[in-house]
C-alpha cells in the first residue's frame, strides 16, 4: 500500500522541552519536499515550540520567529526549503492563494500552524499533530498521518 493511503494515528504525552526537541528531530529527520506538517492546539499549546524545534534539527540557527503576524516565514535549510505558516488570521480561502501555499509545497515542505483556518487547502497526506496540554509542563500530542510516519510513535519518545 502507498504512504498516500496507509494511514496511522496514536498518541503520546511528551513531559518536557528535550522530549519535544527528539520528537521534533524525529520529524526533520524524515521530512521532505512537498510534506506538510499540520499543528494543530489551543493558544500556547505548543505549536511554534515544536515548528522550532522541527527548524533548529534542520540546521536553522538564527531567530525563528512565530509567523502570527507575518503569516509565512520561509528557511533554506542544508537540504531542503520550508515554509512556516501561521493560518491564525487567515479568514478567506483567496488569502492562502496570495500566500503561496501551493508553492510552498512544491518547492520544499511546510509547516503549518492553526491549519483548521484551511482545512480544505491541507494536503490529504499531511502529517498531523494535535497538541494538547497536559498538565503544568506536559504535552499530549495525538499524531497522524501517512504510513511512513508511525515511527514517531513506534519507540515513544524518550
Amino acid at each position: 500500500m502507498s504512504d498516500k493511503t496507509s494511514k496511522f494515528a496514536g498518541g503520546l504525552v511528551i513531559q518536557s522541552l528535550a522530549q519535544t526537541e527528539t520528537l521534533a528531530g524525529r520529524i526533520a529527520a524524515n521530512l521532505r519536499a512537498g510534506d506538510a506538517v499540520a499543528l494543530e492546539g489551543d493558544l500556547g499549546a505548543g505549536k511554534t515550540t515544536l515548528a522550532r524545534g522541527i527548524l533548529r534539527a534542520l540546521g536553522v540557527t538564527g531567530i525563528v520567529p512565530s509567523p502570527s503576524f507575518t503569516l509565512v516565514q520561509e528557511y533554506d535549510t542544508p537540504g531542503l526549503r520550508v515554509t512556516h505558516c501561521d493560518f491564525y488570521r487567515v479568514e478567506r480561502a483567496v488569502e492562502l492563494d496570495e500566500l503561496g501555499l501551493d508553492d510552498a509545497l512544491a518547492d520544499g515542505a511546510v509547516l503549518i500552524e492553526w491549519p483548521e483556518r484551511a482545512a480544505a487547502r491541507i494536503p490529504p497526506d499531511a502529517l498531523t499533530v494535535r497538541i494538547e496540554i497536559a498538565g503544568e509542563n506536559g504535552r499530549r500530542m495525538e499524531i497522524s498521518g501517512p504510513q511512513r510516519w508511525a515511527h514517531l510513535l513506534a519507540s515513544g519518545n524518550s
